[in-house]
C-alpha cells in the first residue's frame, strides 16, 4: 500500500512531518492550501480513519502508526484551541520508502 508524508506548519510557525499509510491524504489536503484549525483536524480525522480502514481490508488489521499520527495531530492542536484564527498550511507531500 503506498504511504505518504505532508508536512504542515502549526499556527506558531512549527513544521511537522505527518504520516499516513495511504494516498488517500491527497483527497482530503492539498499542498499550498491553509486550513482553519478545526477543519485541518476534521479533514485529518476523516482521511486518516479512511487510511487506516484500507489497511485493514487489505491486511486485516487496523493501522496504529495512522492512529498515532492522528493522536499527535490532536494533542499538537490542543494548544491553538484558543485562537480564533488559528490555521494550518500543507507545505508539501512526499511519497513514503517503507
Amino acid at each position: 500500500m503506498p504511504e505518504m508524508y505532508f508536512q504542515i506548519r502549526w499556527p506558531d510557525g512549527a513544521e511537522e512531518n505527518c504520516y499516513s499509510p495511504s494516498l488517500v491524504i491527497v483527497d482530503f489536503l492539498k499542498p499550498g492550501e491553509t486550513y482553519p484549525l478545526s477543519d485541518f483536524v476534521g479533514r485529518c480525522d476523516q482521511a486518516l480513519n479512511e487510511a487506516s480502514e484500507r489497511v485493514q481490508k487489505k491486511y486485516g488489521y487496523f493501522c496504529s502508526s495512522a492512529m498515532d499520527q492522528l493522536g499527535r495531530i490532536h494533542e499538537h492542536a490542543r494548544q491553538f484551541e484558543k485562537q480564533p484564527d488559528a490555521v494550518v498550511s500543507v507545505q508539501s507531500f512526499k511519497p513514503g520508502s517503507r
